[in-house]
């Protein structure tokens, strides 16, 4: 596959994604001209949202060829509200392109992107995008990239100028330019090569110098390896070194591995829905090959699927290719029951997820008659599938609707989509914090789950609390002369089911549960028994033990003029912010620290007016801590409370029976 490449390209809100992304296109002649997105006429942002609002919302899978390599690209979303497409497309790639604005440098995002890049070891180049804007400073974001990203960042250009003058970037490497040219970017860059192996620094500390060829060598390699990130300048606008950054994709991040004759190893990535072929999935393909009017395996459903079509997909252009290989994307169409994250083939070689998007809100619909409420539930189902963190909470019983999104501008997006896509005038009401619920103390929960006949199921569970960020840990140490090994399997599934839903309606996590004693009969025990009896269990201990309330904080950056640092310092109080001693920088203060979602929901929105919208405030999620003693948050359970057997032995088994 060494002709291949498949490359994501991530970086903070306005930092020019979409806009490079276009210019790729464009140069390699994939396009006749490139899109604006403030025209609403790029490539990759086809949805009427997405046009309509200048910002791109789900990510777009294209392809080009450069110096006979075909490149895959994956332009991301960069506002962290769409932060789950960006966690899905980072699975499935093997480069990545990280744009930095010369401008406003390292941002929030741009920090979480790179973590998650390095959990998974990605080789990435950095692009220090917007080089003609005033303000644009290449050795000051460099610096920044290199103590807030990593000391392994260097430079393979220097820049030409800056702002208004900015005339490209120099090649430090190759037949093009030298090192010892580049001043302090060429003394960087040989310096970190060198520091590679040994033999290469003894004699750059003897002669002050390596020579081209080497230094290419090593270079190329470390960055294959994710061991150095190569970093290039230009200004997308203007066109300006983006014919330098495709040969660098090239030349310089790896091409895919995976064998086209081994077993079928694959994973969805993305979900869209053609109105002629249905349902579409986007698949990366790590081992094998598959064929239309194939029949694929679906590991995760343990379902087997036909192929009826797989499409190279640009944009809202399609081409029916029928063939994907190892190592390579494509559409496939015809896998109706296909979920986002379902393992295709052999889950062996199929890279592992990395949670960067965590949603820290609720919102209810609304919809304006009761004539709209089956096709409100259809619309929100499929835009779930597209978007499993939306985790649709349909209440019947109520008919209410209820999901989880990022933040306001989500919430926008869907109001727009569910009018432009389905004809739906939906509302949203005002989102609420998702709360976390942990046990108070260790205990233990019991059932006897004996009547009506026939049925028997005797579970006692041991329940303590974990440390913050532990999750669920679960054990038996019950032997399987007791409780066979089937229904002990059954128990282990049904238990992250039923803490789904605490005392208080929320999740409850940081806990260890141990089946500590557990009983079946011969004759009376049916397997689903021990479905019913596993929830009445949990929920027994949590009663007997109570829960505590867990509420989401946001690790927080703030730079401001230092006039207004006494204010804002009063105001994180209020908040029930903590925060270390703020920094000066110049003449702005810069505040470090973490904040409670709760307290915050407006505090964005209030910054720009107290300071004159010369605030600067990042944040990311940073873990859920106990809330205040006061703090009393409730929500509507889903189905029937266990704690109430009788009629959740009555609503259970009639559900089972009706399957």
């Amino acid at each position: 596959m060494k002709g291949l490449r498949n490359v994501g390209v991530f970086a903070h809100v306005d930092a020019g994604k979409t806009t490079t992304t276009e210019q790729m296109l464009y140069r390699s002649g994939r396009i006749r001209a490139p899109g604006s997105v403030d025209a609403g006429t790029a490539q990759t942002d086809w949805l009427e949202v997405e046009r309509e609002r200048g910002i791109s919302v789900r990510a777009a899978v294209t392809r080009f060829e450069w110096e006979g390599v075909g490149v895959n690209l994956v332009d991301t979303p960069g506002h962290v509200d769409f932060l789950s497409e960006v966690e899905r497309s980072l699975r499935v790639m093997d480069g990545a392109v990280l744009i930095v604005s010369a401008v406003e440098g390292v941002q929030a995002q741009t920090e979480v992107i790179w973590q998650a890049l390095r959990e998974l070891r990605i080789p990435t180049l950095i692009y220090v995008n917007k080089m003609d804007r005033i303000g644009a400073d290449a050795e000051a974001v460099l610096a920044q990239i290199r103590r807030l990203l990593s000391a392994d960042a260097v430079p393979v250009q220097a820049p030409q100028g800056a702002e208004a003058s900015f005339a490209g970037a120099a090649a430090l490497l190759g037949d093009e330019g030298t090192a010892e040219a580049g001043g302090p970017f060429g003394t960087l860059l040989m310096e970190a090569v060198a520091e590679r192996e040994e033999a290469l620094l003894a004699r750059y500390l003897d002669e002050g110098t390596l020579p081209a060829s080497e230094l290419t060598a090593v270079l190329t390699s470390s960055a294959r390896r994710g061991e150095l990130f190569p970093v290039l300048f230009g200004a997308s606008g203007k066109g300006l070194g983006v014919t330098a950054l495709m040969d660098a994709i090239v030349r310089l991040l790896p091409p895919p591995g995976g064998d086209p004759h081994a077993e079928v190893a694959g994973v969805v990535f993305k979900l869209e829905r053609d109105p002629v072929m249905g349902r579409i999935a986007y698949v990366r393909l790590y081992g094998g090959t598959i064929r239309n009017r194939d029949t694929v395996r679906n590991a995760t459903r343990d379902a087997l699927d036909k192929v009826t079509q797989i499409r190279k997909i640009d944009g809202q252009k399609a081409e029916d290719v029928g063939l994907l290989e190892a190592g390579d994307i494509a559409a496939v169409c015809g896998w109706s029951r296909a979920r986002i994250g379902d393992v295709i083939g052999s889950p062996e070689g199929v890279p592992g997820e990395r949670r960067m998007a965590v949603p820290l809100l609720t919102v209810q619909a609304h919809w304006q008659s009761e004539a709209d409420y089956p096709a409100v539930v259809a619309a929100f189902q499929e835009l779930a599938d597209e978007d499993p963190l939306l985790d649709l909470q349909w209440l019947q019983d109520e008919r209410e609707l209820h999901l989880k999104v990022m933040g306001p501008i989500q919430i926008e997006v869907l109001t727009s989509v569910l009018r432009s896509r389905f004809g739906l005038a939906v509302t949203f009401g005002a989102p609420s914090v998702i709360y976390k619920e942990t046990p108070a103390a260790a205990g233990e929960g019991y059932v006897a789950y004996l009547a009506p006949k026939p049925c028997w199921a005797i579970l006692r569970f041991a329940i303590e609390p974990l440390p913050r960020g532990s999750g669920l840990v679960y054990e038996s140490t019950v032997r399987g002369e007791r409780l066979l090994e089937s229904y002990q399997n059954e128990v282990a599934r049904r238990v992250p089911e039923a803490l789904q839903q605490g005392l208080r309606g929320w999740e409850v996590t940081d806990l260890k549960v141990t089946l500590v004693e557990g009983e079946h009969h011969v004759w009376h025990t049916h397997p689903l028994d021990f479905v019913i009896a596993t929830p009445m269990g949990v929920m027994d201990g949590l009663a007997r033990i109570g829960t505590k309330l867990l509420e989401p904080l946001l690790r927080f950056r703030l730079s401001v003029p230092e006039e207004f640092g006494g204010k804002l310092m009063n105001e994180l109080v209020v908040m029930r912010g903590a925060f270390d001693a703020p920094v000066l920088a110049g003449e702005r203060m810069e505040i470090e620290g973490v904040l409670p979602v709760a307290t915050s929901l407006d505090f964005p929105a209030r910054l720009g007016s107290m300071t004159k919208g010369r605030g600067v405030l990042s944040t990311f999620f940073a873990g859920y801590q106990e809330s205040p003693q006061d703090a009393d948050a409730t929500r509507n359970r889903r189905g029937v409370n266990p704690l109430d057997q009788a009629k959740y032995i009555l609503a259970a088994r009639s559900a089972l029976t009706a399957q």
